[in-house]
C-alpha cells in the first residue's frame, strides 16, 4: 500500500491551530475520519471532531467523514487540504435529547404550578387541556425514542454552542410559552365545548404521529450505523414531497392546534416550518446533485401544492 502527503494549511489564519504540522503522510485509503483523528493526535487536541477539514479550492467542508481522501478531486490535484479547529464538539444525539427533554419538563412543571401561576389557577384543567398536554407530551416522548433508538446520523458531533441555540427554540416556544398559553384558566383550550373539533384535532395528529414514525423507521434502514451514504426514498410520501417526515411532522402540529385553539402553537410550528423548508430544499438539491439520472425532481419539498 502506498502513502500520500498531504500538506495542511490553517483555513482561518486568525484562528490558526498553533500546533499544526506542515503536512501528514497517509495511505491512500485513508478516510476523512482518519485524517482528522491524525491531525488531532499531530496538534495535540484531544477531541478529533474539533478538526474541519476543507476542500483547498472550494473551501467547502468535506462533510462525507467516510469519504476516501484520494477520492476528493481537489485534494487529490493539489495534495493539500485547509483545517480549521472548529472548537468545543457535543453528540448530536445529546443535543437532541436535551432538545427535546425541555416541553416534557415545562408543561409538566407549569400544570404542577398553576395554582402558582395564575390567578384562579387552582381550578381543573378541562378535557381539551389535558387532551393538549397528552398530545404534547407523546409528540416530544415519541422524539426521544427516535433519538436514542432510531435515528442514524451522518455527523459525530456539532458545536456545543448549538445545544443553547437549539434548545432554546424548544424550551422557550413549544415548552414554557404553550404551556402558559395553553393551560391558563382564560386560555381557548379552558373554555372549549366542542368534543368534535377534540376528536378531529386528535385524528389528523394521530394519523400524521403515525405517518412520521414510519418515514423515521424507514429512513433509518437506508443508512449503516455511523454511514454517511445516501439512497433514493421511495414510499411514505416520498412520491410527492421531498421530506414527508417534515409533512407529517407539520399536520402533526396542525392537529395539536385544533385541539387546543392556541395561537402560541400555531407560533411555534411556523417557525419550524420555515426552517423545515430551507432544510428540505437543501436535501432536495442534494438528491437532484448526487443522482442526476434517477432521482424523480419534486416540485413541493414538505407540502403538496404549497411548499
Amino acid at each position: 500500500m502506498t502513502n500520500t502527503t498531504i500538506k495542511l494549511t490553517n483555513r482561518s489564519p486568525k484562528q490558526a491551530i498553533k500546533r499544526l504540522p506542515a503536512s501528514v503522510t497517509l495511505p491512500d485509503n485513508a478516510t476523512v475520519d482518519d485524517l482528522k483523528i491524525l491531525i488531532a493526535k499531530e496538534a495535540k487536541i484531544s477531541d478529533f471532531n474539533r478538526i474541519g477539514i476543507f476542500d483547498p479550492s472550494t473551501k467547502k467542508t468535506l462533510k462525507n467523514r467516510r469519504a476516501k481522501i484520494a477520492d476528493e478531486p481537489n485534494v487529490s490535484a493539489a495534495k493539500e487540504v485547509l483545517v480549521k479547529d472548529l472548537g468545543p464538539q457535543i453528540a448530536w444525539r445529546t443535543v437532541f435529547v436535551i432538545e427535546y427533554f425541555g416541553p416534557i419538563l415545562l408543561h409538566t412543571f407549569v400544570i404542577a404550578a398553576r395554582p402558582y401561576i395564575y390567578k384562579n389557577g387552582d381550578g381543573a384543567l378541562s378535557t381539551t387541556q389535558w387532551l393538549s398536554f397528552g398530545m404534547i407530551m407523546a409528540h416530544f416522548i415519541k422524539r426521544e425514542i427516535e433519538t436514542l433508538f432510531v435515528h442514524k446520523f451522518s455527523a459525530n458531533t456539532m458545536p456545543a454552542f448549538n445545544v443553547f441555540k437549539n434548545s432554546f427554540f424548544y424550551w422557550a416556544l413549544s415548552g414554557l410559552l404553550c404551556a402558559v398559553s395553553i393551560y391558563s384558566p382564560n386560555s381557548l383550550a379552558a373554555r372549549a365545548d366542542e368534543p368534535l373539533i377534540d376528536l378531529v384535532g386528535f385524528a389528523l395528529y394521530l394519523f400524521s404521529e403515525t405517518g412520521n414514525a414510519l418515514v423515521h423507521l424507514y429512513l433509518s434502514t437506508l443508512r449503516s450505523i455511523g454511514g454517511t451514504e445516501r439512497k433514493i426514498p421511495s414510499g411514505y410520501g416520498f412520491a410527492f414531497v421531498t421530506c414527508p417526515n417534515y409533512m407529517y411532522e407539520i399536520l402533526s402540529w396542525v392537529g395539536i392546534i385544533i385541539a387546543s385553539r392556541d395561537w402560541s402553537v400555531a407560533l411555534f410550528i411556523s417557525i419550524g416550518a420555515a426552517q423545515m423548508y430551507t432544510w428540505a430544499k437543501g436535501k432536495e438539491s442534494a438528491y437532484r446533485k448526487e443522482f442526476p439520472d434517477k432521482y424523480k425532481k419534486k416540485r413541493f419539498v414538505i407540502l403538496p401544492g404549497l411548499l
